[in-house]
């Protein structure tokens, strides 16, 4: 029988509630399962209690409570680890989730009988180099973003693929996405949309001032070193839209395919193309 973790995003409204709901059909299987300190206190069941760093060594399986921002975040923290995920959406879009709250049966019983096949996510390592130095290493399952800030000012982006240079963009920035991330910010910038099993980098220019400037699709054998160039210091590195780092001029962000990956539970009969249909494109059927 496996074991199961559970994690949460205590923001989304009735998540900490449903959580007791998923403990009582879980329990009612046999099924043994964990819950962070927080959420174990919050519906008084402490006995249930481990920090998420030690999930690792107590769960098979992980279900991720909320939208597709909160299984990012614990993607990217228990990526190390292999952990497979199953999202269970909370949030407005759910792209990355596989149940819905009112199927929470029917979801336990697929899992707890084989009904399903793991999709692995391949992932990107960042390094933000600073005057030669590495300063700050990242893992991210979407995107890694370097954009300018608040003023309307545009960056250089000088893009070296494979020891080569490739071009120079000026606009807001660029987006490095992975498959994963080709449905999110990169897709609102013109990138297209890749199937999720592909192992590639897509670089997708932010409003580049340029009438030349396309998207591109990359190999991940090869490492993607971007150099920052501008008028400003105003910035910014992000990964995965949560985590942030002010840049510098000057500074460079090498980019590679993580060691790391996410497995996501998918049901038997899921369709990648069906969900953009219905996710993306309002197609209901």
């Amino acid at each position: 029988m496996k074991t199961i973790g559970l994690a949460v995003n205590q923001d989304k409204s009735g998540a900490l509630q449903l959580v007791s709901e998923l403990i009582r059909l879980l329990e009612q299987r046999g099924v043994q399962c964990y819950v962070e300190p927080f959420v174990g206190e919050f519906i008084g069941r402490e006995d249930l209690a481990i920090p998420l760093s030690e999930f690792h060594s107590h769960v098979d399986l992980l279900f991720v409570l909320g939208g597709d921002g909160t299984l990012l975040g614990f993607a990217r923290e228990l990526c190390m680890y292999d952990i497979p995920i199953l999202g269970i959406n909370l949030g407005n879009l759910g792209f990355l989730s596989e149940a819905e709250p009112e199927n929470l049966s029917l979801a336990i019983d697929k899992v707890l009988t084989g009904e399903y096949y793991l999709e692995e996510r391949m992932m990107i390592q960042t390094a933000l180099v600073r005057k030669g130095k590495v300063i700050e290493k990242y893992q991210g399952l979407n995107d890694i973003c370097i954009a300018k800030g608040t003023f309307s000012r545009i960056i250089e982006c000088t893009v070296y693929i494979g020891g080569k240079y490739v071009t120079t963009f000026n606009g807001d920035g660029i987006i490095i996405s992975t498959p994963t991330g080709s449905t999110a910010y990169s897709l609102s910038a013109g990138g297209p949309i890749v199937t999720p099993y592909l192992n590639v980098m897509l670089l997708t220019p932010i409003a580049p001032h340029s009438l030349s400037a396309r998207p591109m699709v990359l190999s991940v054998d090869e490492e993607i070193r971007v150099v920052l160039g501008s008028t400003h210091e105003d910035m910014g590195l992000t990964i995965d839209g949560q985590i942030s780092r002010k840049l510098n001029i000057g500074d460079e962000i090498v980019l590679r395919r993580s060691p790391f990956v996410t497995s996501l539970i998918k049901w038997n009969e899921s369709n990648f193309f069906e969900v953009v249909r219905k996710k993306l494109m309002g197609d209901p059927s």
